[in-house]
């Protein structure tokens, strides 16, 4: 099991609250992180990612109410109890498509062939370097 750590990424497109919300639901549904485990507090987190605590308080309460977190009066939130093992490997495969159609979508845009396109995939799948622990 992981500790609960996240990374954003301040160029992208996607606003921080998302990405972190979508980073959440995809190490429980890898069963990296799971149910119980507690996260840390928004003012914590904030400081550690040099956000506002008003981005961490807006996706640790739409996780809360999607089921993904649950609130202890007094204590940090943690990962809702349903969330005890990994995803079927069907449900995590429907996490990512989403982000390949819009990889899809933009090479098309840009005119990067099927064949390039697949290389480059490829390449960041088995490249170590720059990848999130």
């Amino acid at each position: 099991m992981l500790p609960i750590q996240f990374q954003l990424n301040t160029g992208s497109p996607e606003p921080l609250y998302r990405q972190l919300m979508d980073q959440l639901k995809r190490r429980v549904a890898a069963g990296q992180w799971v149910g119980g485990q507690e996260l840390p507090s928004v003012r914590e987190l904030a400081a550690e990612l040099t956000v506002h605590p008003m981005t961490i308080s807006k996706a640790y309460s739409l996780l809360e109410s999607e089921g993904w977190l649950a609130r202890r009066r007094g204590l940090p939130m943690v990962i809702a109890a349903t969330h005890q093992r990994a995803a079927p490997g069907r449900e995590r495969i429907e996490q990512l498509r989403p982000t390949l159609q819009r990889a899809v979508d933009e090479s098309r845009e840009l005119g990067i062939s099927p064949a390039q396109a697949l290389s480059l995939f490829q390449h960041l799948l088995t490249d170590d370097s720059g990848s999130p622990a």
